[in-house]
């Protein structure tokens, strides 16, 4: 989330019965809250917060995307999201279902397009969410935007019969 206000960011995180909602951007490093890291960013005129709860799915970075993309014996999902886009928290959830129960026959990453813009732009990614699919290291479905679980599976079953 980038928020125009140097002082404060508003948020709100659900997690059981976790809410947050305002909370000054000099508080935000100090914020323990069970389950849930918080990374705080302040440029000139904004503030990035990311939050990662409790997510089952891997995160990939740049450093890691040959040894866990292209290098993988499995096929593999990524979910390019952005901290401050709510339909990728929906794709969160799914593709936290999807990871534990193709377990052993897909690895799921996700990736952060904003810190990650390198990755995103040699893969094309214009708006977030995408899940992009690979397969002996190249890319061979998308499912772009928000879409219901039947879509992701789809095209998981389409990569891994061929």
């Amino acid at each position: 989330m980038a928020a125009s206000c140097c002082s404060t960011a508003v948020f709100s995180i659900s997690r059981s019965q976790t809410r947050c909602q305002v909370v000054a951007a000099t508080q935000l490093p100090q914020m323990n809250l069970p389950g849930l890291s918080f990374r705080a960013q302040r440029t000139r005129k904004s503030l990035r917060v990311s939050s990662h709860g409790d997510s089952r799915t891997a995160v990939v970075t740049g450093k890691s995307w040959d040894k866990l993309i292209i290098d993988s014996e499995l096929p593999v999902l990524v979910e390019f999201y952005a901290s401050w886009c709510g339909p990728c928290r929906m794709v969160h959830r799914v593709i936290d279902e999807i990871s534990t129960e193709y377990s052993g026959r897909l690895k799921c990453f996700v990736l952060d397009a904003d810190t990650e813009s390198q990755i995103a732009a040699d893969y094309d990614i214009k708006a977030v969410p995408v899940v992009l699919l690979f397969k002996n290291g190249e890319k061979r479905d998308t499912v772009v935007g928000t879409m219901p679980k039947d879509f992701y599976v789809a095209a998981i079953e389409r990569v891994l019969s061929s």
